[in-house]
């Protein structure tokens, strides 16, 4: 799911079939072990107004996916449908646990396992999350999971910072800025990385541009956290930032699931305007010199 949808026994690749199958399988996956409900799985295929013959339609792509997936695989339970598929799966299945643990990991205090783990799930996504898949429902989820891609990889980043490697992460921090040029908590961590790597003049010009850039897309002043960490780095502050925020429990997306490398978002802008402080670890920031 995290890539193009795709289904495999052992080495072979199924043959999912025609592209409303593709939404029922993708909507399946979504709930994986849960039952789904004809009305929801209509919704995904047709939205709000489904043809008359919906009922009927929606029946023939779930008996052509059963034949395709095979026995006991896909099954009617109590008015719906349900996916039973052992453990480790699904590859968002997957994600969403190492996401967790990482979570945990970081709050027991170990961050190099928490970027280990965070690193094993973003290597599981192979572009956009359910390419190919068409219709509202599937942009929709889509949405999210690259919205949740990108909050795990800001993540990991944070953690880069607390394991000393700033000077490493401003090249991909400052290509993913250029990405998402109103993500805020993006710029905090540039700041961060640049005022550590002894660049003081530039995180302030990165601050500078990020206030001209919100207010004139969107009328809005700097978050209190990327302000706060400005006048940190006016006064060389060498106090520990606060511990980050999380978009969900458990280390999972925001909605129902708990559900990027760089080359791939699904939007080719984000207005997104999202905040957070930056690396809870107790690195000082550099001294006030600037390069």
């Amino acid at each position: 799911m995290l890539g193009p949808v795709r289904a495999h026994r052992g080495d072979e690749q199924l043959t999912i079939g025609a592209s409303q199958q593709r939404v029922v399988l993708s909507a399946l996956l979504l709930r994986a072990g849960e039952t789904v409900t004809p009305g929801t799985l209509m919704n995904a295929v047709w939205g709000q107004h489904p043809p008359q013959r919906a009922v009927q339609g929606l029946r023939t792509y779930v008996l052509r996916l059963c034949q395709v997936v095979g026995p006991g695989v896909l099954v009617p339970e109590s008015g719906g449908y349900a996916l039973r598929l052992p453990p480790g799966r699904v590859d968002l299945q997957v994600c969403e646990r190492l996401a967790a643990d990482a979570a945990r990991a970081r709050a027991a205090g170990e961050p190099a396992l928490a970027r280990r783990l965070l690193t094993s799930a973003l290597d599981l996504w192979d572009g956009e999350a359910l390419l190919g898949v068409p219709g509202r429902y599937a942009q929709a989820q889509r949405a999210r999971l690259s919205e949740w891609r990108l909050t795990l990889l800001e993540q990991r980043l944070e953690l880069d910072l607390a394991l000393g490697g700033h000077r490493e992460a401003v090249a991909e921090i400052t290509a993913l800025t250029a990405r998402f040029p109103l993500r805020q908590r993006l710029r905090g961590l540039l700041m961060l990385a640049l005022y550590r790597g002894g660049r003081r003049t530039d995180a302030l010009a990165v601050f500078a541009v990020t206030e001209r850039l919100l207010r004139e897309e969107l009328g809005v002043p700097p978050s209190p956290e990327l302000t706060h960490l400005h006048q940190r780095i006016l006064a060389a502050d060498p106090a520990p930032p606060r511990r980050p925020r999380h978009a969900g429990p458990d280390g999972g997306p925001a909605g129902r699931r708990p559900g990027a490398a760089a080359h791939s978002w699904g939007r080719s802008r984000s207005r997104s305007t999202t905040t957070g402080a930056w690396s809870e670890a107790p690195l000082p920031l550099r001294s006030s010199r600037s390069t």
